[in-house]
């Protein structure tokens, strides 16, 4: 089973044999992002460290299998994951909501709201990324983008502290679910983008679960699960269908 895309904070736990066997802890390949260049990406620091994105002043999107255990802070306006920054604003979840349809066993429906315990102001720092209007297909070959916190290169423990972002394309999902790829375990299913890099050198990781993917400006997926760096198992993401869409809106209406 492919593991989570969540960056455990406490290092140490990588050497225990059992608890993270395969390091993937970032960005793998891509580049720093100029300080601010993604105004909506929220920084997820509990226990684990998870990233998300703002679609409204007070609620995040991100993905169900972060873990929130601890005392969890919701980071806006970071580019930094360690050092407090001037046009940072810091917030406590006032609740998490599951999809409600989420198996994690098979991944389907990996998507969690979080709401703040107050709105966030709108500044350069700080900004909401629009859903979609509508919930379709990404298409093969389409050229998308991903961020997150973390190391640039797979086995090793050195952490990244500033934001990156790299470049990846959507994988065809025969070709993701064939044997030399997942081989259905899991099944990459019609609510999931497959992608990556060519060679596994372009690829999500570790630490940058609940992150937005971006294809051709438009907010697609959420950043879910794979094996960091390796072309064999590119990064999966939940793909923002119709019915994910619904429920996002209808939760975040509401201001539950």
């Amino acid at each position: 089973m492919p593991f989570l895309l969540s960056f455990p904070t406490a290092i140490f736990l990588l050497l225990i044999p059992g608890v993270f066997p395969e390091s993937r802890k970032g960005i793998i390949g891509g580049s720093e992002v100029a300080p601010h260049a993604r105004p909506y990406m929220a920084l997820i620091k509990g226990l684990v460290i998870c990233s998300g994105a703002l679609i409204k002043e007070n609620w995040v999107l991100t993905a169900a299998h972060c873990d929130l255990k601890g005392n969890t802070q919701i980071i806006l306006g970071a580019h930094s994951a360690s050092h407090k920054e001037k046009l940072e604003q810091v917030f406590s979840i006032r609740k998490a909501i599951s999809f409600p349809c989420y198996d994690p066993q098979s991944f389907e429906g990996d998507l969690q709201l979080l709401q703040l315990d107050r709105k966030a102001v709108r500044t350069k720092a700080v900004e909401i990324l629009h859903l979609p209007k509508t919930g379709e297909d990404v298409k093969p070959h389409t050229k998308c983008r991903v961020a997150g916190w973390g190391s640039t290169k797979k086995d090793s423990c050195k952490v990244s502290n500033i934001l990156k972002e790299v470049n990846i394309t959507v994988i065809d999902r025969k070709i993701c679910n064939n044997a030399e790829h997942y081989n259905f375990k899991p099944v990459i299913s019609n609510s999931m983008i497959c992608a990556g890099g060519k060679t596994g050198e372009d690829d999500s990781c570790e630490g940058d679960s609940g992150s937005p993917l971006i294809c051709d400006n438009i907010f697609r997926g959420v950043t879910s699960f794979g094996k960091c760096g390796d072309p064999t198992k590119p990064g999966i993401y939940i793909l923002l269908t119709n019915k994910h869409l619904e429920w996002i809106r209808r939760t975040i209406a509401g201001d539950i």
